[in-house]
This record gives C-alpha cells, sequence and structure tokens, in this order.
C-alpha cells in the first residue's frame, strides 16, 4: 500500500537533458502513486543554501525519497516502486 506521507524530490538544473528525462519517468510514477513531485533547481537555490549545490551540483539529476538520496543520474525506478510501497 502507498504511504502517501512519501515525498519525492528531483534536484535538476535548467539545461540538464537528463533531468528533464527524470522528471517525465517521476511525473508518471508521481501520478501512478498518487503523490505530488517537488522540483529543487540546486542553482537556485544555491542563493540560500550553497551546501545543496555543493553536495548535489555534480550528479544531477538526485532523486530523494523523504528527504534522503535515492538515486542519481538516472532514476532507479525498481527500487523506488519497491520503496515506495513499503
Amino acid at each position: 500500500m502507498t504511504d502517501p506521507a512519501h515525498t519525492i524530490t528531483l534536484l535538476t538544473r535548467a539545461g540538464c537533458g537528463s533531468c528533464d528525462v527524470a522528471r517525465t519517468q517521476l511525473l508518471r510514477l508521481c501520478e501512478e502513486f498518487g503523490l505530488e513531485l517537488e522540483s529543487v533547481d540546486v542553482d537556485v537555490a544555491a542563493a540560500t543554501d550553497p551546501e545543496l549545490r555543493a553536495e548535489y551540483g555534480d550528479r544531477l539529476p538526485v532523486v530523494l525519497l523523504d528527504g534522503r538520496e535515492h538515486s542519481y543520474w538516472e532514476v532507479d525506478e525498481p527500487r523506488l516502486r519497491s520503496d515506495l510501497t513499503i
């Protein structure tokens, strides 16, 4: 059963083609699981949170599940599906 408390966040940046692919994949999954996708541009967020870009900026896209790093460079869909049903 899906836990409605789950949050999925995509860390991204403008012009990132891989980020666009991940966003499309995550939007489909979020719709299926009844979740809303949060998206954070690390370059924009750096104005108030420079550590975010320092930590994740070279590994984009990054998927966070419930605030914790779940995957980077691509969506690990089988693992994410499994983790969303726990």
